[in-house]
């Protein structure tokens, strides 16, 4: 269901499918406009007053020009242009990375260094600030919900039979998967190392995952992942008129969006903040390296990954509502078993080898490049990176408020209100070229964006081969 009245739904669809301004690119997708502070409820509307057949007629209609708005808002941003890195490689799949900062400069200002070189209150003033580093609103941040990956759509489909394709909307990236991760991503297991990537090149669904882990994982991590890749009933894909799929579903896995524990970039928005405006977009982090991490959640600082699996089935599934959760058949995991069981297994997935780094996580001198070097010397001096990204993991497992709204005035962008973010978790950057775009709603696309973000918003005043160097030690992590 959506997230707002059902009258204000209407009223914001109506609007969309009306006024050809919000449709149109450039800065008429931007408003002054500031939404109330407060919503008129905090709950979700449990009856369907409408019938199903009529709000899939309504949101298929609607849908192209809410997805060419989106699509516009992507191409204003940023250089969309396939341009890989050469002999930059993701872990274990012939997928180059992406290079160069792909945001678009604002009008009037000639290079990056120029940028850096002005004050905050002078690029907010001015409304200087890159709009690609403004948050990223949600493909139609009016409905929300899960939207996932048009590959991953197909593969779940051919594998499972489960059709997770939305008649209201797509993945916005849908056409630009140069700038997602790798498709089926690897997986490491900390207690084998020996057998490197164990997935095969499958993507691990609940057809396989017997044939794939059986001997190699105790009973109690297999049954696990059994309920890891097992669907559930959630907001939009579940058996009730009230649903976004064509047709009643079995509802999504864990490992829809963290596929192969990883993550194919699929997003989603925060199901704690109201209303619905305020509401933030999430790429869905890496589950690689669960068994370091202290806080889970990008801010809602849980303690442990047993409690953020808990949340996720009752909570984040049906955005925070534990109404609906009950209407749309929210499944209540036993905390002494499958809970233990699914976050045993979680606990079990490892980083990508990093052949560079040695015991300490950092450079082997013997075996890196210079420029690699001198972008380890930039991280751990002038770059500021290491203090919030120690090694061995580069995270310090807490989170930091970027302060990034004193760059810029809050503005209405695609139904998402920009305002102040608040303390967002230290994500680990260890094998932190797998898992593009970055930050926790996916607004860089690329590392060399991650770089000339923090120079701005940090002053740091880096030369252009101090970034390059930066970028270069990045991708060895």
């Amino acid at each position: 269901m959506t997230k707002l009245t059902r009258l204000s739904r209407l009223a914001f669809l109506g609007l969309l499918a009306g006024a050809g301004l919000l449709l149109s690119s450039g800065y008429a997708q931007q408003d002054s406009k500031e939404p109330p502070k407060r919503g008129a409820s905090s709950y979700l509307p449990v009856v369907s007053t409408e019938p199903f057949s009529t709000v899939k007629e309504r949101m298929e209609k609607a849908k192209p020009e809410i997805m060419k708005r989106q699509r516009s808002l992507l191409e204003e941003r940023y250089d969309l242009s396939d341009r890989p890195a050469k002999d930059v490689m993701m872990s274990d799949r012939p997928k180059p990375i992406q290079e160069g900062v792909r945001a678009k400069l604002p009008k009037g200002v000639n290079s990056w260094e120029q940028l850096a070189a002005m004050s905050p209150n002078d690029i907010r003033e001015k409304d200087l600030f890159p709009i690609g580093y403004l948050p990223l609103p949600h493909p139609n941040h009016a409905e929300g919900g899960m939207v996932f990956p048009k590959f991953h759509i197909d593969l779940v489909k051919k594998q499972d039979g489960r059709d997770l394709r939305r008649f209201d909307i797509d993945f916005d990236f849908d056409t630009h998967e140069q700038f997602l991760p790798a498709f089926p991503p690897p997986i490491y297991l900390t207690t084998r190392p020996d057998l490197g990537d164990v997935s095969q090149g499958k993507l691990v669904t609940l057809e396989n995952f017997q044939e794939l882990f059986a001997g190699i994982l105790n009973a109690k991590q297999l049954e696990g992942l059994r309920l890891l890749v097992t669907p559930f009933p959630q907001q939009q894909f579940n058996a009730t008129s009230d649903r976004r799929s064509e047709r009643p579903s079995q509802g999504v896995v864990c490992f829809d969006c963290h596929a192969n524990g990883h993550t194919n970039g699929a997003t989603h928005l925060v199901g704690d903040i109201r209303p619905q405006e305020y509401r933030r977009r999430i790429d869905t982090p890496s589950l690689r390296g669960v068994n370091i991490q202290r806080l889970f959640g990008s801010q809602r600082a849980m303690r442990s990954v047993e409690d953020f699996t808990e949340f996720e089935q009752r909570a984040a599934y049906f955005d925070g509502d534990p109404v609906i959760a009950t209407k749309k058949g929210v499944n209540i995991l036993d905390r002494g078993s499958q809970i233990h069981f699914m976050a045993e297994f979680q606990d079990l997935l490892n980083f990508p080898p990093a052949p560079k780094l040695d015991v300490f996580g950092k450079l082997d001198p013997r075996k890196a490049t210079e420029a690699e070097l001198r972008g380890q010397e930039v991280f751990f001096g002038k770059g500021k990176c290491a203090e919030c990204h120690p090694a061995p993991y580069y995270t310090d497992n807490t989170m930091h408020d970027l302060q990034v709204a004193r760059f810029y005035k809050p503005r209405m962008v695609n139904g998402r209100f920009t305002e102040r973010e608040g303390p967002i978790k230290t994500f680990p950057l260890r094998g932190i070229k797998d898992s593009p775009p970055y930050l926790h709603d996916g607004r860089l696309l690329t590392l060399d964006d991650t770089v000339e973000f923090f120079n701005l918003i940090l002053e740091l005043k880096l030369s252009e081969s101090e970034k390059k160097d930066l970028v270069a030690f990045l991708r060895v992590l």
